[in-house]
């Protein structure tokens, strides 16, 4: 703000007789603080811009919300590279991995329903399961400890073949376990696609209209979808990947991620979602109790994952959250319940969790609590 009016106004203020020098400072410093709010010229714009430039982010939509009430909101950058379409609050992003949390709300969902237990053996749910699931429970496939061999990365699962139920249960069952379930809790995609066909099972609908029916229509969440791209979605970012010192668009031969990581969505429709959680409007105490509680290995000891969330505490601070990564996109979701604070991120850059990154440290600037030790 070098040589702008508020600015000049406030030094020649100090010449002014002390009691009307501290009245006229006052109203300028207020002024000066209104100009910097109005043109976003805060501590978290000067990040994330200095982040994006740094790490050729093409854009980027933010969310920080703080005791119910949007602190921050704010979209950088372009949607479209190629043709220079700026982020807005409708742009639709990929988010990933955050479908887990989705998938493991339409488990307790169907719970609270009657119609199924989380402790249910995944047998009673799926039809040809590997005789080596025979002890693995729903409970397990929400926390990464049923020990299923995680398929992204294998052959044989990409988009273009269009598994069926069958096809893939199949196919994941010819994969040897890693270890015994509850012995120990390794990521695994797997887990989340099968909950997503016991989803279905138990419901008689397909995941995305349970989806639609139970989570996404009641709470106004009009611009969540499956990320399929033969799907017309308005408003769809593109994804870009960052090679030798310059953006490409993704890859274009995705592995279907299913109910473990299809959903696209934009930033107001997860403000919505942050907000019924927030209000108990789908989930009873008891569930969110459980979603946001760490899981239990074999012998007693946690591991770091609820149901589709991650409790991981952050600088001493309470944190659950989860981020998620697909080719060409990056986002996250993450929440600080002793500081009334959740930041939400999403951003088509394929860096691996980057957004997490930069939520994490943008949750730094906005801490009311001293940290728990």
């Amino acid at each position: 703000m070098n040589g702008t009016p508020a600015r000049l106004a406030f030094w020649r203020a100090l010449d002014y007789p002390s009691p009307m020098r501290m009245k006229y400072v006052g109203f300028i410093l207020a002024t000066w603080l209104a100009l910097l709010s109005a043109t976003g010229a805060d501590r978290t714009d000067e990040y994330v811009r200095a982040e994006m430039a740094r790490l050729q982010i093409p854009g980027l939509a933010l969310r920080v919300i703080q005791s119910g009430q949007e602190t921050k909101s704010a979209h950088y950058g372009l949607a479209n590279v190629e043709l220079q379409v700026p982020v807005r609050a409708e742009t639709v992003f990929e988010i990933g991995s955050l479908t887990k949390q989705f998938t493991a709300a339409c488990i307790l969902l169907l719970a609270q329903d009657g119609k199924l237990s989380v402790d249910d053996r995944i047998s009673k749910h799926l039809s040809g399961p590997s005789p080596a699931w025979s002890n693995i429970t729903i409970r397990h496939l929400l926390t990464h400890t049923s020990g299923i061999k995680s398929y992204t990365g294998q052959d044989g699962f990409e988009l273009t073949r269009r598994l069926t139920q069958a096809q893939f249960i199949a196919a994941l069952a010819k994969l040897p376990p890693d270890f015994a379930p509850g012995a120990q809790a390794k990521y695994s995609n797997s887990g989340y696609n099968l909950l997503g066909h016991i989803i279905e099972n138990v419901s008689g609908k397909s995941y995305w209209s349970f989806l639609s029916e139970r989570i996404w229509s009641p709470l106004g969440m009009t611009s969540c979808t499956n990320r399929d791209p033969s799907i017309v979605v308005p408003h769809r970012a593109d994804g870009y990947l960052r090679k030798n010192g310059g953006l490409q668009n993704r890859d274009g031969d995705l592995t279907d991620v299913f109910a473990a990581g299809a959903i696209v969505s934009n930033i107001g429709d997860l403000v919505k979602w942050n907000a019924a959680l927030d209000a108990g409007k789908l989930l009873n105490t008891n569930s969110r109790a459980q979603m946001w509680t760490a899981g239990k290995l074999n012998d007693g000891s946690d591991c770091p994952y609820g149901f589709g969330w991650r409790v991981t505490p952050l600088q001493g601070h309470k944190n659950i959250g989860h981020s998620g990564s697909t080719s060409g996109f990056s986002a996250t979701l993450q929440r600080f319940p002793d500081d009334e604070l959740t930041v939400m991120v999403l951003c088509n850059s394929g860096e691996l969790n980057i957004a997490t990154k930069l939520a994490q440290t943008i949750a730094g600037f906005y801490f009311t609590k001293p940290r728990s030790e």
